[in-house]
């Protein structure tokens, strides 16, 4: 209808336009400029207002929305007061376009709703918790590298305080007078320092603690990524505040960074895997799962059992059985070398007696030289490291049998992990295709403990 109106307000308009242009040409110029000086503004107006309207026709799109009032009033047109009946009927017109309601425009807004987003305050202390992690990555990445050097610089300085105690024996042996004694007590002296930093060292066993380190450095970057990984998948709950802070603190608790009060054990009475993981714990119902039974079933379960009894079988039982070997070995040389040093020391001290004849010289001599190959070996071949790199092995291979149990034991199948993804995680982690991994499992039902095959391939 507002359509309709303005061509009947131009008609009206460029009518009274004309009269005005007729009856100028018959009178004085200046009052007829100025009328038209009126009229000109309320055409280029109305023209104006056609042009947009029709533009906006053609483009279909709406810039913007003004609210105005649904009727103006008092519209005076000053110009053609004198005009009488065009004058009426064009203010007439004008009043009846004005008194047509503006219809509004709608506009379609997305809200968006806060409770359905992931709560601030999680989010929040995850990232607390990431910072935390973060700095303890960078913290045992650096203790690693000093106990490293510890082990390298202790193992050549050590060596070397025992061979030239025992070069030092040997020379005092064919010397005479005053200088052989000093030569004999230097030796001696060197080979009880020699005895005292030996024993220090194999009681921390640096290569061991720079192996702890390196484990601890993994595992925190590990809890990393997963903290990263629940914060980019979105809408954390308190749940996984909870379990990541178990996991800090287990972590923590598992590899100490002090030495004094808190060392692991480093020759312990049986060799047990390493923990390093909380107790499992129920995990939240997942809600939004389109699969049936979350992608879970009895063949899958079954495979799951198998694969827990090959783990337990030969892949962890294989490891303890290493790592005692490992033990018993570093325990036997952890004591010989101080042992041999001591004796050394004892006959670089009886270099010379008369009553002990050539004895004292083949003992200070030969005890420095079987001490440094046996530090050389305990150190140089790091075999605290060989017995913590088993027992963390097996700690690995009992976090996946937690795991799987956990997962297995859970009969609300929504609170369980998605049997695919699970699946799928437990063959990256043995170095399998889930084929691969079917079959390791189809092999172990068969065949049972006369099985060869270790369920991991990766070591």
């Amino acid at each position: 209808m507002q359509d309709s109106c303005l061509p009947s307000i131009l008609t009206l308009h460029f009518n009274t336009f004309l009269q005005d242009k007729q009856k100028s040409q018959a009178t004085n110029s200046a009052p007829s400029g100025r009328k038209m000086a009126t009229l000109k503004p309320s055409s280029l107006f109305l023209n104006s207002s056609i042009s947009s309207s029709s533009n906006s026709k053609q483009r279909g799109i709406i810039r913007a929305t003004i609210n105005i009032p649904n009727r103006v009033n008092n519209i005076s047109l000053p110009g053609l007061q004198t005009r009488g009946l065009m004058a009426e009927q064009l203010q007439d017109q004008l009043h009846k376009c004005t008194d047509i309601p503006l219809s509004p425009v709608y506009v379609e807004t997305v809200t968006r709703n806060e409770r359905n987003g992931p709560d601030s305050l999680v989010v929040e202390k995850l990232y607390a918790i990431l910072e935390a992690v973060a700095d303890r990555v960078e913290m045992h990445n650096n203790i690693g590298d000093q106990r490293t050097n510890w082990n390298s610089l202790l193992l050549t300085s050590i060596n070397a305080l025992t061979l030239a105690a025992a070069t030092m024996a040997g020379i005092a042996a064919i010397s005479a007078g005053a200088p052989a004694v000093a030569i004999k007590l230097s030796s001696t002296l060197m080979y009880v320092a020699a005895t005292g930093m030996l024993s220090v060292v194999n009681k921390i066993q640096p290569s061991q603690l720079a192996e702890e380190q390196r484990n601890a450095a993994r595992l925190f970057k590990q809890l990393q990524c997963q903290i990263e990984t629940t914060l980019s998948i979105g809408n954390p709950t308190a749940f996984d505040v909870k379990e990541m802070m178990d996991k800090v603190l287990a972590l923590d608790k598992a590899y100490p960074l002090p030495l004094l009060g808190a060392m692991l054990q480093k020759f312990p009475a049986t060799v047990e895997p390493a923990v390093w993981w909380p107790e499992q714990r129920r995990k939240q119902p997942r809600t939004g799962n389109d699969q049936s039974y979350n992608g879970w079933d009895g063949k899958l379960e079954e495979e799951m059992r198998e694969i827990i009894n090959v783990i337990r079988r030969k892949d962890e039982e294989d490891y303890l059985r290493l790592g005692g070997k490992a033990l018993k070995l570093n325990k036997i040389l952890a004591v010989s070398g101080p042992v041999l040093t001591g004796l050394a020391a004892v006959g670089s001290a009886l270099v010379g007696s008369p009553s002990h004849g050539s004895w004292a010289v083949v003992l200070g001599v030969v005890g420095g030289a079987l001490a440094s190959v046996v530090n050389s070996f305990e150190h140089g071949g790091q075999v605290g490291m060989v017995f913590e790199m088993y027992r963390s092995n097996a700690g690995f291979f009992k976090q996946m049998e937690e795991s799987i149990e956990s997962n297995l034991e859970e009969e609300d199948l929504e609170r369980r992990e998605n049997g695919q993804v699970f699946e799928m995680k437990v063959g990256l982690q043995l170095g399998r295709s889930l084929s691969q991994l079917r079959e390791m499992a189809a092999a172990s039902s068969v065949k049972g403990e006369d099985m060869d095959e270790f369920a991991s391939k990766l070591f």
